[in-house]
């Protein structure tokens, strides 16, 4: 697929100083990048550059074939639309007006809406769910209804690039959700090319065809999700040392707790994650096992302790992973029961609780269960 936007050797940064450097972009149409990194790191500075909001130092960007810099405002509004994190005063308009605003591009000289204007006005405000709001006054509502409005006037230019700067920044969880669905619905429905900062590490992975890893006065890393959140990626970029990010389930998991296992945690199929993090929370360390290595109790046992007994997926448990769950099970205070159903392959779970009863080790059991260390 041919490329659509592209930046080739741009530096950005203010009064002539450079912030980032060799800045390299491309991007097909109807694809969404998401721009991530610590606060600071320059996010904004390069939205703002490729929007014309701050002059580039070096470097071209391309929508198409062509510069940006030729465009005229006119010509650069019906290409791109901007929803940035500054605040505008519109004093004494409504929430339709304000969209309306949208259509200048569009407009004659006078500025007078036709039927179709205030149809792509109506239409906008539809799909981000404010029609409501049509008649409010824009300075009565809240961030979060804000961000919606100018959000319906970006979508009210039809343009062909839509930059957002931390558009979920004022959201609470459904219209974070709703916002991001349409945006995807944008991009896939509306061949829309997306552009964006969040500070939402899981929502990027899951919505961006690619990631932009700010960091430094270089750019860290660009491509696929799948691709730059391997190998420890963003523990790097946002240098995470008391923490880790889990990849499969996209979120950050907190710093494990020190010292010899006080706790063992028999577990699988998912019923041992609750367990892990409440003695996370009170600095408890843990052993768990044995799970299989395709199982999610494992993904997130791995983060949090380092006394896991593994086995692999699909494959009866062994005698030789059993001892070695046994000698932390035995050197444990107490024993949690997490609940998980024994069968034919995990039998050897069932053996480790027995094991615990016959050594007069407590074990709790239930999710409810309090351990009284």
């Amino acid at each position: 697929m041919e490329n659509y936007f592209k930046t080739d050797g741009l530096a950005v940064g203010y009064n002539g100083r450079i912030l980032i450097h060799d800045i390299n972009i491309e991007l097909e149409k109807g694809k969404i990048l998401t721009l991530i990194g610590p606060n600071g790191a320059g996010k904004s500075t390069i939205l703002k550059s490729i929007t014309r909001q701050l002059e580039t130092i070096s470097g071209t960007v391309f929508i198409g074939s062509k510069d940006i810099v030729s465009w005229s405002p006119k010509e650069m509004a019906k290409k791109m639309a901007v929803v940035l994190t500054d605040r505008i005063r519109p004093e004494l308009m409504t929430c339709a007006e304000v969209v309306a605003t949208g259509r200048y591009p569009y407009t004659n000289a006078f500025g007078k809406l036709t039927p179709r204007d205030a149809e792509a006005v109506r239409e906008a405000l539809e799909l981000v769910h404010a029609l409501d709001l049509a008649g409010r006054d824009f300075m009565t509502l809240s961030d979060g209804q804000r961000q919606r409005i100018m959000l319906a006037r970006a979508i009210c230019q039809e343009p062909q690039i839509i930059v957002l700067d931390e558009p979920t920044a004022y959201l609470d969880i459904r219209y974070k959700i709703e916002l991001l669905d349409i945006l995807r619905g944008m991009a896939g429905q509306r061949n829309v090319t997306v552009i964006m900062s969040l500070h939402e590490i899981d929502l990027a992975m899951k919505i961006s065809d690619y990631l932009l890893c700010v960091k430094g006065d270089t750019i860290d890393a660009f491509g696929p999700p799948d691709e730059i959140l391997e190998n420890h990626t963003i523990e790097q970029l946002y240098e995470l040392q008391d923490g880790s990010y889990n990849l499969l389930f996209g979120s950050v998991e907190l710093t494990k707790p020190e010292g010899p296992p006080r706790i063992f945690v028999v577990a699988g199929g998912g019923h041992g994650i609750s367990r892990y993090r409440e003695l996370q929370k009170r600095k408890i360390p843990f052993a768990t096992g044995i799970l299989f290595e395709s199982d999610v109790d494992c993904q997130v046992a791995k983060e949090l302790s380092d006394h896991v007994v593994t086995a692999p997926p699909f494959e009866p448990m062994t005698e030789r992973q059993f001892r070695k769950a046994a000698d932390l099970l035995t050197a444990c205070e107490a024993v949690i029961d997490a609940g998980t159903p024994a069968g034919t392959l995990n039998h050897y779970n069932t053996e480790l609780i027995r094991l615990a009863e016959d050594r007069g080790i407590p074990v709790y059991r239930g999710k409810d269960a309090e351990v009284p260390v």
